[in-house]
């Protein structure tokens, strides 16, 4: 990586972060958030994968651990996208809705501002605060959706 990627501002944001809680940048933690920030809503499993490519001694209790501190310190978020393990994305990523495809599992982001009305009515109803960036929204994606029609033909 070259200083014109943002590395070092992230590798200086990293460790000032984690010097605030008493903890040191490890190898493996700065692995685990360049592979959160190349893959991008990657399982654990996969963020593992791709660390191992230059980095075969990490294992995933490893990599588990490594999410969690850098979940902590505010650099990657999690999101439930299915009822399999949390994906990860990066936290500077922009806030946004996550819609998964039941067909395909394909994961599109969508604006966050699209949710302001039902958080709104569930603050106004029923008290409750809203985090909407932690859960997934499922459904079909366009592809999906026009091959389950044509698959089922005209509705009558």
């Amino acid at each position: 990586m070259t200083a014109d990627d943002g590395s070092d501002d992230r590798d200086d944001e990293l460790q000032a972060r984690l010097h605030e809680r008493g903890l040191r940048l490890t190898p493996q933690r700065q692995l685990v958030l360049e592979a959160v920030e190349r893959i991008g809503h990657a399982t654990p499993e996969a963020i593992c994968a791709e660390v191992q490519k230059s980095a075969s001694g990490v294992n995933l209790s490893t990599v588990y651990r490594a999410l969690e501190v850098l979940e902590d310190v505010g650099l990657v978020r999690h999101a439930h996208l299915g009822s399999g393990p949390p994906a990860y994305h990066a936290a500077h990523d922009h806030a946004h809705l996550h819609l998964v495809c039941i067909d395909c599992g394909a994961i599109q982001e969508a604006d966050i501002a699209l949710a302001d009305e039902l958080v709104g009515r569930l603050a106004e109803r029923y008290a409750f605060t809203t985090d909407v960036e932690h859960m997934a929204i499922t459904g079909r994606c366009e592809k999906c959706a026009a091959a389950a029609l044509t698959r089922s033909g005209p509705s009558e």
